[in-house]
């Protein structure tokens, strides 16, 4: 299995209820396909560097996972079909990428305590 990292900006109309669906979605749609979400980061409501679709502002969430390579078709497919969905990236990461969002994670973890 391959690791992953999958950001994805949903548009700013939404509820919270509607982005935590939307999330939950796509967290089924690896899940289901034989992946494993790692870790997983809800980065709220940003400013977009520039405007998309007239919107200067949307949420961002970030999901690491394994998988096989055949999913991420699947994956990408699906965010191109969401309405919400207004831009997206996944990518695979190496040895030193995983070792690095290791040592993020448990920083951010050993500063919320």
């Amino acid at each position: 299995m391959n690791h992953y990292e999958t950001v994805f900006i949903l548009t700013p109309v939404l509820s919270e209820p509607q982005v935590k669906e939307a999330v939950d979605k796509f967290r089924t749609l690896i899940t289901d396909n034989g992946g494993k979400v790692t870790n997983e980061e809800n980065w709220g409501l940003k400013k977009l560097a520039y405007p998309i679709q007239k919107k200067s502002t949307a949420f961002y969430a970030m999901m690491e996972f394994q998988a096989e390579g055949a999913l991420i078709e699947k994956l990408e497919t699906d965010y191109r079909r969401n309405e919400r969905v207004i831009r997206f990236l996944t990518f695979k990461l190496d040895k030193d990428a995983i070792e690095y969002a290791d040592r993020r994670r448990n920083n951010k973890k050993s500063k919320e305590e």
